[in-house]
């Protein structure tokens, strides 16, 4: 049925055409018998005879067809069948019409044609049936999956929009420090710099998979941030191969991680931290820090890295992977090739 779904006119004659012949294959199977009998003058009277047989039930045919498709779409097949038994019988009539004006010999009453008439109204009533079962099963299944995005949808904006509450009060207090510093060049190079990122953050939240280079072209800007606030005692050390660039990963999946990295660890000048972001064999994108705990524990909640395993669940059917050994923090991004 799936071939009906968008159907057209040439589908719907060609369909009345095989019916039709299916149909009338008793008449065609007797037609060489039935001419043996006759003579020349009479043959081509049988066989014209014939012909418009045929190619009545193929126009009744395609009138079921139509009506079925386009003009009947209850799911009950009693209702149905009596519709098209109706407009058979106004067919059977028409049907005798022509034949006992124009034939002096027609077997209009025969046991053979009202049977015919009779499969004809069947045969398009389950026809009918089913295409309009398949139709309504295939709807029902265009919304499941309609919900079923729209679901998904909604997880992900809600944790994106997590990140940026977080991220938000961070950057105050950085530019807080820097008023108070009255360092007017540094402050407005930072508010400019903030503003890149926050605009990236807010047009991510729209993008769902970007491509790799988007997000270390934010990582760039948002390293001036960090290197004014930790005064430069954060490094960044991104080594990424350039044919890796096009491959995608969830929007905003690295600053979760990087602002993980600076909420659970001391960062000065006996612990300068340095971020490696690589990519592996398996092309995973590594993120690597030494550990350098905290003495009190830091208040968080702990979504940062959830966050970012969620929205790879939603997005890309997958999962990070986390690995902590020797004093050393690592967090595998798996990521997707370019479609």
């Amino acid at each position: 049925m799936k071939f009906l779904y968008q159907y057209n006119t040439k589908t719907i004659i060609l369909i009345s055409l095989v019916s039709a012949i299916i149909i009338v294959y008793p008449n065609i199977s007797y037609l060489p018998w039935e001419l043996s009998y006759l003579d020349d003058s009479m043959k081509w009277g049988h066989i014209t005879f014939f012909i418009y047989r045929y190619l009545f039930f193929s126009l009744v045919a395609m009138v079921l067809l139509i009506i079925n498709l386009r003009k009947t779409d209850t799911l009950v097949f009693s209702k149905r069948f009596l519709y098209n038994l109706i407009t058979g019988a106004i067919a059977y009539g028409l049907y005798v019409s022509i034949s006992i004006s124009t034939c002096t010999k027609s077997d209009c009453f025969g046991s053979i044609l009202l049977f015919q008439f009779f499969i004809t109204c069947l045969l398009f009533s389950f026809f009918g049936h089913v295409y309009h079962m398949y139709n309504v099963q295939r709807k029902k299944d265009q919304e499941i999956e309609d919900l079923k995005f729209e679901n998904l949808q909604s997880k992900c904006d809600a944790l994106t929009n997590q990140i940026n509450p977080h991220f938000f009060f961070n950057s105050l207090n950085s530019i807080t420090a820097l008023v108070r510093k009255k360092n007017d060049e540094v402050t407005l190079a930072f508010v400019n710099k903030l503003s890149d990122v926050f605009r990236y953050i807010l047009q991510s939240e729209k993008k769902g998979l970007v491509p790799l280079s988007e997000e270390l072209e934010f990582i760039e800007a948002f390293k001036f941030l960090m290197e004014v606030r930790f005064a430069n005692k954060l490094v960044f050390n991104i080594q990424i191969p350039e044919e890796k660039m096009p491959l995608k990963l969830p929007a905003l999946s690295l600053l979760p991680l990087i602002d993980n990295i600076v909420v659970h660890n001391v960062i000065d000048s006996e612990n300068k931290m340095v971020v490696d972001i690589t990519m592996t064999e398996n092309d995973e994108v590594k993120i690597t820090n030494p550990i350098y705990p905290k003495l009190s524990k830091p208040q968080t909640n702990g979504t940062g890295i959830r966050n970012v395993n969620k929205r790879f669940k939603i997005l890309m059917n997958t999962k990070i992977h986390v690995k902590r050994s020797n004093d050393i923090f690592t967090v595998l991004l798996p990521l997707q090739k370019k479609k």
